[in-house]
């Protein structure tokens, strides 16, 4: 199991701090969410904010875009310092044409869906991108409950793309249910809250420890 902790509910006043902290723990990917106020809600931060702590970390930047027309920005976020770049099969009529660019560049390209996007929507594309990120709550804020129902979902993508396929599941994940999560078949695991706080090395290992 890939822990990927969201940078999202990091300390951005000693981020690299934490970041460096995280790595430390035993975490081997870093989420960094980025919003646009219009594919969801909230806005977040654009690619100047990880390029700043790329030269600090040698975590794999697991950048996952939130946005609306993801293909206007994906050289901007390559030329940053993402090494997988995910982008929502609902924000684009250009799916195929972001998988080839973010490919182009050299990156890893990673499709995502939210609770209520069927399957169906990224089975067309799963033998071309690297990995399929399932949501676990609506996208744009931090601190949400699991979705229960999406677990079907993780399910039938195991089934579909074999035992080694990236799929990654965002959203609510926390000491209390991670293993029931990575059992039905996630095998990147994003956790934001649930790792940084007031203690992140334990709140790593409580994680780890939970799927024992």
């Amino acid at each position: 199991m890939i822990l990927s902790p969201s940078m999202l509910s990091a300390d951005f006043s000693v981020l690299k701090e934490q970041v460096q902290e995280v790595e430390r723990a035993g975490a081997k990917w870093l989420h960094i969410d980025v919003m646009d106020g219009i594919f969801v809600p909230n806005m977040s931060f654009g690619a100047c904010v990880y390029k700043c702590i790329r030269k600090h970390s040698n975590l794999l930047f697991d950048v996952h875009l939130m946005i609306t027309k993801p293909e206007r920005y994906i050289k901007d976020f390559a030329d940053a310092g993402a090494d997988m770049i995910t982008f929502h099969v609902e924000a684009t009529d250009k799916v195929q044409e972001c998988i080839d660019l973010i490919h182009s560049f050299g990156k890893k390209a990673g499709l995502s869906l939210n609770p209520e996007t069927p399957i169906e929507a990224v089975i067309p594309y799963i033998d071309k991108v690297d990995m399929i990120l399932v949501m676990s709550v609506h996208p744009g804020y931090g601190g949400q409950k699991y979705i229960e129902e999406v677990g079907t979902k993780i399910q039938k993508l195991r089934e579909l793309c074999g035992k080694d396929y990236l799929i990654e599941v965002d959203g609510g994940i926390k000491a209390t249910n991670i293993k029931k999560v990575v059992e039905l078949g996630a095998n990147v695991i994003v956790a934001g809250s649930a790792v940084f706080g007031d203690d992140i090395t334990a709140a790593t290992k409580l994680l780890f420890d939970a799927l024992k």
